[in-house]
Formats: C-alpha cells, structure tokens, sequence
C-alpha cells in the first residue's frame, strides 16, 4: 500500500467513504478509540485516515520545514492560517502530509475520494493554505493508516470495527475529543452498549 498509495484510491470499494470506528477491544494502541475515514479499499488493501489524533506540529511549523516561508513571514500569517489544523492521520508514513478536503478546491494532482470529498498530497495545496487560497473545509493529516489484502475485511469480521457512513461535518471538526462518542451517535450506539470482546487490528 505504501508505494502506491494515491493509485490505490483511484480504485472504488466498497468501503470508500466509509468510517471506521474502533471496538473497545482494540488492544493496538495506534488504533484505540479511533475514527478512520476509508479513502481507498480494494482487493490489494485499504488506506485511510485517522481522524482524531492531535499532532504537536502546527502549520507554520510545516511551511518552515518546507522552506515555504521564512520565520519573519511565519510570525505575519494571520490568524486563521497559523491555526489550519494538523492532526497525525496514521502510523505509515508519518513524515507524508495529505491534506483531506472539500471539492471546491481542485488541482491537477486531486484525487477524489467520495461525492464532495478530495485529497490532494502535494505543495500547491499547501502553498494555496498558506496565501488564504485553499479550500472552504481542509485538514492535515501526517501520515495514514494501511491495511493489506484481506487484513481489514478479517479485522471487522472479528469485531474489532464497526463501519458506518462518513459525515462531513465529523471529518472536518475541529473538536477532536467528542469525534468517537459522535461517530458511534451517528449509528445509535454509545459507548457502554458495546462489547469489549473484539478483535485485534
């Protein structure tokens, strides 16, 4: 899945556009209480995004490392931009930055992952943010989460993910500490009518 990440997302499954959501079993601390949004699931894996952990870097930290700005220009960035939200999207590859986004923002290197959602993983995004140019609703992920052939089907036939329909409003906010509990609302459930007996990921 690493080494080709965004051809794998070309390629339609049929949990594309779907939530992840961890079991109270989930004994792999990477994946504990997290929400994972599926941006590509095919017969060769699937990849997709953790949605609720913090990151420390902030976003002038990124333009910094990439030489996109200089400190001075880092201390002029107004408000909104100093605080475009990094989060860690996985443990594969934690040094790759994708940003997940709405579709009014497209460039040649976009790739579309559901109806009105896309990802694009190079600098003109980055560039864009930066000049208050990028897209209405955007977030930073730092690396993601990978699954081979089989390895997630098997994870959620033995229990260790419910999977529902991705909302929007949910990938995009900003509150990271409710997104479990509102993920499991959005199926009906809270979190003590569920089983602690489930799977490992």
């Amino acid at each position: 899945m690493a080494k080709n990440v965004l051809n794998t997302i070309r390629e339609r499954g049929f949990l594309d556009g779907q939530f992840l959501i961890a079991m109270p079993g989930m004994f792999d601390t990477n994946f504990a209480r997290t929400v994972i949004f599926v941006c590509a699931h095919s017969e060769d894996g699937a990849m997709g995004f953790i949605l609720n952990r913090p990151q420390r870097l902030t976003f002038p930290d990124v333009l910094l490392h990439l030489q996109l700005l200089d400190p001075d220009e880092a201390i002029r960035l107004p408000s909104a931009t100093r605080e475009f939200q990094i989060q860690a999207g996985g443990p594969v590859e934690t040094g790759r930055g994708f940003v997940l986004h709405s579709d009014d923002y497209l460039s040649d290197s976009s790739i579309p992952v559901s109806d009105d959602i896309c990802l694009t993983a190079t600098l003109d995004i980055v560039r864009a943010i930066s000049r208050g140019e990028g897209p209405l609703k955007a977030t930073m992920l730092l690396g993601y989460a990978g699954w081979g052939p089989g390895q997630l089907e098997a994870e959620i036939t033995q229990n260790g993910w419910l999977t529902c329909a991705a909302q929007e409003e949910l990938i995009f906010s900003r509150d990271l500490d409710e997104k479990y509990d509102r993920a499991l609302a959005l199926m009906g459930v809270s979190p003590a009518m569920l089983s602690t007996d489930s799977g490992h990921a």
